[in-house]
Order: C-alpha cells, then structure tokens, then sequence
C-alpha cells in the first residue's frame, strides 16, 4: 500500500487526546502527555517520563491483580487495592515528582479518575499501594545517570571552527537501560565507508529527495515531512496503541503491559541510539553533501549550496532515531495485537486539524522512516540498522519483561 495516500490534511476535528474508549491507563498516557507539553519537555526526557509513568502503572496494576510480572518483583502484593487507583496513584506521584508546577493539572486528572472508582477501603489502598509502587520506581531510576553533567567534548583541532550550540543530551550515551544489559547492548558495526557503493546510493537519494529544492519530492511526501516533527513522533505511537487497546477490548492489566513494553522500548532507543551515534560520529547529509568532493567516492558529486528540507538536529546521524523508534514501537505493538490490518489515525499533537491515517502498524513504521529521507536529514543505511536495532530492543523487552506467569 502506498503510504503517502494515507495523509489526511485539514479533515473533521480529531483531538490527539480524545480517547476511543475511557480507560485509566490511557487517560494518564494523555495527561502525562499534556504536563510535559505544558512545559516543553521533549525528545530524551520526554520518553524517561513516559516509561516512569507507565512502568509505575503497570507495575502498581499487578501488585494487584498478578496477571504480568513486574518490572520491581520485590514489591508487596495487595490483591484487596482497587488496580485502577493504583495505577493512577501512581502516575499522579511520578508527574508531582517529576513537574511539581503542574500540580494543578495533575490533581485535577486525579480527581476525575477518582470519580470513576467507589470511595471504599479498596480505593484507599490502592492510592497507597500506587504511590508506593512509584516510589520504588522512581528511586530505581535515579541512578540511571540521564541527568549528569553534559561534558560533551566538540572533535576538532586548534583553530578550526565548529558549531557552538551543545548537542542534544549527549549523557544519554552512556546513560542505563531499561532491561538492557548496557547501552551498547545492540550497538551497529560502523557507517559505510565514504567510497562504498552502499555509502553513494544514500548520499545521492538524500540529495534528490530531502533538499529544501528538492523536484524529486512529491508534495504528498513534503506533507509527511512537516507532520512527523519531533512533537509528533513519540505521540503518535502512544495514539496508535490506545486505540488498539480499546479496539480489541484490553483488560487494565493488558493495557498497562503494552504500554509500559512501548515505552521502555522507546526510552531505550534514545539510550542504544545514542551511545551508537556519540561512538561514530557520522556526518549529517548538510555536512556530507557540501564536502562531496572530499569523501573519496566519484561518484558523490558536490552540491554547495545544498539544505534539507528539515532543520538538521543537533547530534550525530548514524543511526537514525526515527528508525529505530520506528523499529521499537512496532515490535511491541505487533508482539501483541499482530502484523495484520490495524486501523488507526495519529493526530498533530498542535494542531488537530492535521492527522494521518494508516492500516497497520508497519505502515506507519515505514512512513516514519522514509519522512527522514524527504527530509534530507538521514541517510538510508542509517533507518535500516536503526529499524533492525528498535527490533531488537523490543524483542528483548518483550521477552524478559511484562510476561504473564508460568
């Protein structure tokens, strides 16, 4: 199927937090969504908080209901809490810690949830047992080493100039996993050399296709450009597993697995990817097509004035990050609901006007991907190893994490 015939620009009003169905492990994905878009949290952070919350959830919902092991198994059992107030007793003490000026918005979510639950003794164990849970977790995590001082070092010699902006958290290189071993765990071999073969197909592609003159690129693909902004490519997941959550009728327990699995998934890749991308340094295609005469590859012709349709972010190229997000998020997703057709629409998180529609979870996968060639800030080769590594981190998740008993 054609991906780009999936845009859907500018139709009936679809809200990027309006929820299929009503569920606690939804409504607090879509209120920790909100908190950290109140105060413009992104990228690295962003997927931490996210894989904090819903590890607390899922961990709270089974130190009820045992249905799943948990990421803590140490923590007490209270199969008399109400699941639900414990996963949103949870959330709610993961964003007071974490964005205490939200408090607000955080009690007022709170108190809605509460109005779903009766007012009984297992409704106050529950909160109890939700913000003990995220406590444990939440302690676990400090020792992660996401928040140390960025020391990055800029490779250059005497004299010769290069960009003063820092790069974005380069400490996330050596920062701990999520159920990894290491953050080298899955680490790529190297780029293609400058003089392969497989190294001048993606130059040559990303200049004809991701230049901001580009007369290659459709404006159906320009328009998947500008929608996969940085704001859109975590939530967009998050959106697409809600609604097969509700689709296919998943129980708290089911819901609170899928998207803690998701989003450990995705807060490792900012750790796997990033500790691949500051151990290669490779060069952005801005960088790369303005020196075509200097990589030793004929057939690699310069371009000096050559920009990318997207702006160039502020961290190595190989591999890409979208890839293996991509990778990631559809290998758990599929290890739950299938490969089959999976109908779902990803709203702008600004605008919501703006959506895309897709049948399955490996066409938005793939779309994902190609939009950081149209946009002439990746290479090829870098989606590919990127994609294989987001897979890995999944199947590794989806084997040894969340897992029903035996």
């Amino acid at each position: 199927m054609n991906v780009l015939k999936s845009a859907i620009v500018g139709l009936a009003l679809i809200s990027a937090h309006a929820p299929v169905r009503a569920d606690v492990i939804g409504d607090w994905n879509n209120t920790a969504m909100d908190v950290m878009k109140a105060v413009n949290v992104g990228g690295n952070p962003w997927t931490r908080s996210m894989a904090l919350v819903n590890v607390s959830m899922s961990d709270a919902v089974n130190s009820v209901q045992q249905r799943y092991s948990r990421y803590i198994p140490e923590l007490p059992i209270d199969p008399n809490a109400s699941a639900e107030a414990a996963a949103a007793a949870a959330a709610r003490e993961i964003l007071m810690r974490q964005y205490p000026g939200q408090k607000e918005r955080i009690d007022a979510a709170f108190a809605e949830t509460m109005k779903t639950i009766p007012d009984n003794p297992a409704r106050a164990a529950g909160i109890d047992l939700g913000k003990n849970v995220a406590d444990a977790v939440f302690t676990e995590r400090q020792s992660d080493a996401t928040n140390t001082p960025d020391t990055y070092r800029p490779l250059t010699t005497p004299g010769v100039w290069v960009p003063t902006t820092p790069p974005l958290f380069p400490q996330y290189a050596t920062a701990k996993p999520w159920g990894l071993d290491s953050a080298s765990q899955f680490r790529p071999a190297p780029p293609p050399a400058l003089n392969s073969a497989l190294y001048a197909r993606d130059y040559n592609e990303t200049k004809e296709m991701g230049g901001v003159k580009s007369t290659k690129r459709t404006d159906a693909q320009s328009d998947a450009v500008r929608f996969w902004t940085q704001a859109n490519l975590g939530p967009a997941w998050y959106q697409a597993a809600r609604q097969a959550s509700a689709r296919h009728n998943l129980s708290v327990a089911e819901s609170a697995r899928v998207f803690a699995l998701m989003s450990m998934a995705l807060a490792n890749c900012f750790i796997v990817d990033w500790d691949a991308k500051f151990q290669y340094h490779f060069w952005r295609p801005i960088t790369a097509i303005r020196n075509g005469d200097q990589d030793g590859n004929d057939a690699t012709e310069r371009e000096a004035g050559w920009l990318p349709l997207n702006t160039t972010p502020m961290h190595p190229e190989y591999p890409s990050q979208a890839g293996i997000n991509a990778g990631a998020a559809r290998g758990v997703l599929e290890a739950v609901f299938g490969s089959g057709t999976e109908d779902f629409v990803a709203t702008d998180t600004s605008d919501a006007r703006l959506s895309r529609k897709f049948t399955s979870f490996a066409q938005m996968a793939q779309e994902h991907k190609e939009v950081r060639v149209w946009g002439g800030i990746h290479f090829r080769n870098s989606l590919e190893v990127g994609d294989a590594m987001g897979r890995k981190v999944a199947d590794h998740l989806v084997a040894n994490y969340m897992k029903p008993p035996r």
